[in-house]
């Protein structure tokens, strides 16, 4: 998982600390005043990872979520779940490698994995699309998800993608209409259905496969409409706007929780999770577990409410004080939020 050349700029004086460490511990024999600068050193370390990841950027947020060394969802598949039996193929086109799913133990209770996959090197990412799924990705996880509704199984979806394929081919095979076909089907299916945004969550590709009756995110992970690249590309013609961009799209999980788009958040170990995949994969399990007891034996007419509700309330707030007509007669007086987008917001602040 870990162990790549892969390294974040803003992480430069713990890299250096790190360094040092090392290089005293290779020391032979270990003197009293070694170990005593190794203690100090360690302990100067952690204050620095607190320091750094306690005052991160929304762009710099980004660039954990999009870590070659993060945990993946073979990652987890393997330190999280047990008796993983993959399931392939769309039974219309082909087998998306962007898209995995299959039947896995957690403790004792039996679900459906799905998650998008990135790739470890670049052959797998090649393979992969680097996460962008195609439409039979989606026409698999579909089909994989209906199979856990036949059972009453519940389904457990693992997001990390930067968004869907946009090339030509996958166009022609009805990539819009698949991703809101996934949608729709998700929002009707009577089983619990737990989404984890472990990465990045990028655009209708994370969407596809992120309508939930929990969704919840791990701490450095990122979910938003669309990259700060692309916002910033749209909005200010440039890319070389992207960190003004992430900070206007809202997309950590500092402040999803209270826009209502994420339901938690799972914290990740100290450095984020690329650093300790194995507590990752811990906090991930108990948090997994913790909601599957929660909503595993509820009415599917009560499951299938709160999740049409819980997205019906997406996408609306409250931009200033409630606003009443005073010109109309009493009885005829209206009042209501002034609702307007957050995209039309940032334009005319612009």
């Amino acid at each position: 998982m870990a162990g790549s050349d892969y390294r974040l700029s803003f992480e430069q004086p713990i890299y250096e600390l790190e360094a040092r460490i090392e290089k005293l511990s290779r020391l032979s024999p270990q003197t009293p005043e070694t170990k005593t600068e190794l203690r100090r050193l360690r302990r100067d370390l952690t204050s620095k990872k607190k320091e750094v990841y306690a005052n991160l950027t929304a762009s710099e947020t980004v660039q954990v979520a999009r870590h070659l060394d993060r945990p993946m969802t073979t990652d987890y598949l393997e330190l999280v779940f047990d008796e993983f039996v993959e399931l392939h193929g769309d039974r219309t086109f082909g087998d998306d490698r962007a898209i995995l799913t299959g039947w896995a133990k957690l403790d004792s209770f039996k679900v459906m994995v799905v998650g998008h996959q990135r790739g470890k090197n670049l052959k797998q990412r090649n393979a992969c699309y680097f996460g962008c799924a195609h439409p039979e990705g989606y026409r698999k996880a579909m089909a994989k998800m209906n199979l856990a509704a036949k059972f009453g199984l519940p389904v457990i979806c693992l997001i990390d993608t930067p968004g869907a394929y946009p090339g030509i081919g996958a166009e022609e095979r009805g990539q819009a209409q698949v991703i809101a076909r996934s949608m729709f089907e998700m929002s009707r299916l009577p089983i619990p259905i737990i989404c984890i945004v472990i990465g990045e969550g990028g655009s209708g590709g994370a969407l596809a496969i992120g309508v939930g009756d929990h969704v919840a995110m791990l701490e450095h992970a990122c979910y938003s409409v669309i990259s700060p690249e692309g916002c910033a590309g749209i909005l200010w013609r440039s890319h070389t706007f992207k960190d003004r961009a992430a900070e206007a799209l809202k997309l950590t999980s500092k402040d999803l929780p209270s826009l209502g788009v994420v339901d938690g958040v799972i914290d990740e170990p100290l450095g984020g999770a690329h650093r300790n995949p194995h507590l990752m994969a811990s906090r991930l399990k108990i948090y997994l577990r913790s909601q599957l007891r929660s909503l595993i034996g509820k009415p599917a007419k009560e499951l299938l409410d709160a999740r049409y509700q819980r997205f019906r309330r997406l996408g609306e707030f409250l931009e200033g004080p409630v606003e009443t007509d005073t010109s109309a007669p009493a009885e005829k007086k209206v009042a209501g939020p002034k609702r307007e987008s957050r995209v039309a917001d940032v334009v005319k602040s612009h």
